[in-house]
């Protein structure tokens, strides 16, 4: 039974009500009260990061309108792009719902159509039958023609906090028989970028190998393939002392473990923020103090007041996180930010 709940650990706990989905308040509260006052609306936009429920309040919409799985359509865009697709949607559409109130058309990846396709698909959302509903997900919203905006209801649809990730991962876990660390559900947060099936599909990778019920960020460093803790720490240290070759070699070090470097200067900006934060505003830091481990913690205490834990320091990181992306040599952004922190004046 373990290992079948752990393979659908996001179905499973996949928000079946309005009331149960969690950071799109601004989203679900207009919905129900378009519901409530029956002013639904004929096509809706849904735009918003990967994993972040837009797919799932559809789901959750054309269950309140009272339609049933016959009547409910999911079309994959990135797959079914084409004219041909559009068209056998259009051909259907007019066809009177099989036992609900209206015929429901979720169409994912709704930005991957053809210029063709959403010309066909264009005529049909301007003057849809009375039973017709259409919601179009996005991850880009500004790849949707103005013409189809235009005509829909747009929501926009928030990327979840950490605290929020770190939240649901803790309560799935404890739901499965599990208690996750608070730095473990901090660390899986981190990991997943904003999204609720990211973080999930980590935490079920983490349950799906645990020897125990307990569950610690080092567990979920072993999984997720996270750099180790203690490498980070080494690193950190390094910095706080404007120690570049000691620093220089840790990174040559999680390279050869090939650990990834966007992940492992993530990780240094999280931690250097709240180092930063308990030099500087030492209350803030105590309520941040509870996504570290007992090890992070100390070494943040230790090393608070050393000539690197200064704003540039923070600047430095994150100008190296975002150029990651386009360098040839991964590492290299987050080498030459230490060579920089180094050689900068011990001021902020």
């Amino acid at each position: 039974m373990k290992g079948e709940t752990s393979a659908t650990l996001y179905r499973r706990y996949r928000p079946a009500s309005f009331a149960e989905v969690r950071g799109q308040g601004h989203v679900t509260e207009t919905l129900e009260k378009t519901i409530k006052n029956k002013k639904t609306a004929h096509a809706y936009l849904f735009s918003g990061g990967r994993g972040t429920g837009k797919t799932t309040v559809a789901r959750i919409l054309a269950r309140e309108l009272g339609v049933s799985e016959s009547d409910l359509y999911e079309i994959d865009a990135a797959s079914n792009r084409g004219i041909d697709d559009i068209r056998a949607l259009r051909e259907g559409v007019y066809a009177t719902p099989f036992e609900s109130p209206y015929k429901f058309y979720i169409i994912d990846e709704a930005h991957m159509l053809t210029r063709d396709a959403w010309n066909a698909l264009l005529k049909t959302i301007e003057e849809p039958p009375a039973h017709a509903v259409f919601v179009l997900a996005t991850t880009e919203r500004d790849k949707v023609p103005e013409t189809i905006q235009s005509r829909c209801e747009i929501y926009s649809f928030r990327q979840p906090s950490r605290e929020m990730l770190a939240e649901t991962v803790q309560d799935v876990a404890k739901k499965e028989g599990y208690k996750l660390e608070r730095a473990g559900a901090d660390l899986v947060a981190l990991l997943a970028e904003g999204s609720f099936r990211d973080a999930l599909s980590i935490l079920q990778k983490v349950l799906a190998v645990s020897k125990g019920k307990e569950i610690s960020a080092g567990d979920v460093e072993v999984v997720s393939g996270a750099p180790r803790g203690e490498l980070v720490r080494l690193i950190l240290k390094a910095i706080s002392e404007k120690d570049a070759a000691s620093a220089l070699s840790a990174i040559h070090k999680a390279s050869d473990e090939n650990f990834d470097m966007r992940t492992l200067t993530k990780l240094l900006i999280h931690r250097m923020r709240v180092i930063l934060l308990m030099r500087f505003a030492p209350p803030l830091a105590e309520a941040l103090s509870h996504e570290l481990t007992e090890a992070d913690l100390e070494l943040a205490k230790e090393v608070a007041k050393n000539p690197g834990v200064t704003s540039g320091t923070l600047r430095h990181l994150l100008e190296a996180y975002s150029r990651m992306a386009y360098s040839a040599v991964p590492a290299l952004p987050l080498e030459l930010a230490i060579l920089d922190i180094a050689e900068a004046p011990s001021s902020v």
